[in-house]
Formats: C-alpha cells, sequence, structure tokens
C-alpha cells in the first residue's frame, strides 16, 4: 500500500468520481491513476469504487471505510508537514478558509488585510459557501478553518471558539411606513413581504423561531445566501430585507434605513474552528487572535483539550463576546 494510491483514491472521491478531472488536478495521467487504484483493490482484496465499463459509479459499503481511514491517513501527513515548515520557515506556508458570503464581505477584510501585510509569503485561500459545506469542507480537511453560524452542532470532530455576538437589521427604503413603526414589532413586521437569507444561511434559524414562537407566518417571497443581494431586491421593491446588522453600509446604502432588530430576534454567535487534532502553525493562531482577540494562544490550546462539547462550553461561559 502506498501513500500516492491513498491520495489517488481520496482526490477520486471528492470530484465525483470523475478520474479524468482528478488527473487534472494532481496533474498525472488518467491511466495512472486507475492503475494505481485497481493494485491497491488487489492487495486489500476488495473493491473501493463500483464501476460500470471503464466508469466508476459509486464508492462500495468497503470503500466508504476505507476512504475514512484514508483520509485520516492523509491529514497526518499534512500535520507532519506542516510540523516541519514550522521549524524550517514560520513565516511561510498557505492558509485556508471556508466562511459565508456575509462573513468574507463584512467581518474578514481587516482581519485579512493585516494578515497578509504580516505574512505576504503566506499563501490565503477564501472558500466560500453554505454553513453545511463550509464545516464538511473543515471536518475533511479541504480548509483550515471554518467561520460560520450555523450547521455546527452537526459536526463533533469540529473545535468551534465563540468570536462574536451579532443581530440582524431590517432594511427598509427611506419613505417605508415601517420607518415610523415605534416601537417596532414582529407583527409589523410579518405584515410586508420579506427578502432573507436561504434556510441555514448566517443565523436564518433564529429568525424563524421568533415567527414561531409567536405564532406567525412570515410572508418570506425572496431568499438568497447573499446580503447584497438581498439588498438589491428591497431596491427593486420585491419586499423588506432582513440580514445581519454588520451588512448594512452606512457609506454605500445611503438609500435605505435599517431598523434595529435585536429586541425582535435572539442574537446568534460566529464560531472559528477546526478539526480537532490539527497542528496550528504560529500564523494560524495570530490569525484567530486577530479575528477574534480573547481567542489567545493558551485559550485556544485550551479549546483543543477539551474532550468534549460540554468542556467547550464551560471553558467559554464566562467569556463576554463583543458586539458586531
Amino acid at each position: 500500500m502506498k501513500l500516492q494510491q491513498l491520495r489517488y483514491i481520496w482526490e477520486v472521491a471528492h470530484h465525483d468520481l470523475n478520474v479524468s478531472a482528478t488527473a487534472q488536478s494532481l496533474y498525472t495521467s488518467q491511466p495512472g491513476i486507475s492503475k494505481q487504484i485497481r493494485l491497491l483493490e488487489d492487495e486489500l482484496g476488495v473493491e473501493v469504487f463500483a464501476r460500470s465499463g471503464k466508469h466508476l459509479t459509486r464508492v462500495t459499503p468497503a470503500g466508504e471505510a476505507i476512504l475514512q481511514a484514508a483520509g485520516e491517513v492523509l491529514r497526518k501527513v499534512d500535520s507532519i508537514k506542516q510540523v516541519a515548515q514550522e521549524y524550517s520557515n514560520e513565516k511561510k506556508g498557505s492558509l485556508s478558509i471556508a466562511t459565508t458570503h456575509t462573513q468574507a464581505r463584512y467581518a474578514l477584510p481587516a482581519t485579512i488585510r493585516a494578515f497578509i501585510s504580516r505574512y505576504p509569503d503566506v499563501s490565503l485561500h477564501m472558500h466560500q459557501g453554505t454553513p453545511m459545506q463550509i464545516c464538511e469542507m473543515a471536518a475533511d480537511g479541504t480548509v483550515d478553518f471554518a467561520i460560520a453560524t450555523e450547521a455546527l452542532e452537526l459536526f463533533s470532530d469540529l473545535i468551534m471558539m465563540p468570536c462574536y455576538r451579532w443581530n440582524r437589521c431590517i432594511l427598509v427604503p427611506r419613505n417605508h411606513p415601517l420607518v415610523q413603526s415605534e416601537p417596532l414589532t414582529l407583527e409589523a413586521v410579518a405584515e410586508h413581504p420579506i427578502v432573507t437569507y436561504v434556510f441555514g444561511f448566517t443565523g436564518r434559524s433564529k429568525l424563524d423561531e421568533a415567527f414561531v414562537a409567536r405564532g406567525l407566518i412570515p410572508k418570506v417571497v425572496f431568499t438568497a445566501a447573499d446580503a447584497d443581494v438581498i439588498k438589491t431586491y428591497v431596491r427593486l421593491g420585491l419586499g423588506i430585507g432582513i440580514v445581519a446588522g454588520m451588512a448594512y453600509d452606512q457609506s454605500l446604502d445611503t438609500d435605505l434605513v435599517a431598523l434595529d432588530a435585536s429586541h425582535l430576534f435572539a442574537s446568534s454567535v460566529t464560531r472559528i474552528g477546526c478539526r480537532r487534532g490539527t497542528f496550528l502553525r504560529g500564523y494560524m493562531y495570530e490569525f484567530i487572535e486577530d479575528f477574534a482577540p480573547h481567542l489567545t494562544r493558551d485559550v485556544v490550546n485550551e479549546a483543543f483539550a477539551c474532550h468534549t462539547k460540554a468542556e467547550l462550553e464551560e471553558l467559554f461561559s464566562h467569556v463576554e463576546l463583543p458586539v458586531y
């Protein structure tokens, strides 16, 4: 069994069983990959992939277990490389982050600008996706860090640390009747068509819970993953927008009014984290602390030492998070 063979089956599985696309991404030949997969299957005595003619059709049950183990091996190998790089050149390497549009557009720019200035030789990569996709990328080692609000409880392998607390605002045109609604109530909001996030994005669950608790059925007429898209459709008169408060830009959104909705919806917490057992290089600790100053190296190490989510929650139970 060769490490290269494990890399091939892992990459093929993550390229939708497309051997040609895998070969292109690894700068090698399609026949070479197919041969190495067959050699591995012959050695193991089981098929990793089911086939129809020359085409791979699905991962076999045995293949599922083998791929999970292969992923663990490859992550360990990557950790060994990270350790070596840390001692050979602590200011050179790579850092990959998965997050949502709202975090990438509004919460991260200052942190990323400072990081690139401090570490010009570290290659920084950002992936955007749904909270579920973000957590999956961190869980399988595709990215180093996940920054998200939703779906975190589904991934026990992730150590997710709280960064800041935030709430929503309601965006309306300047002449909208809700501007004069004082105090603003959930009942008044529910009377208007709503443009907001797709379910599972940026604290959307808190919004839905608030309406359900009051026995209200919101008129959600349009959803999007991107706060800027939501603002566009508010401007077109499609409805009122409910977005993260950080998504309102006073200098750019002068035609819209942001109405505070912190009394209408429970606040949400954005977290940063990675897979348990990940080796963190020095610049990775610095990135975390730049983004969330209370997450110092010592605190992060304490978090990684927690064995259960209950321990992790207890560690941060007395931390007063900043409000974004």
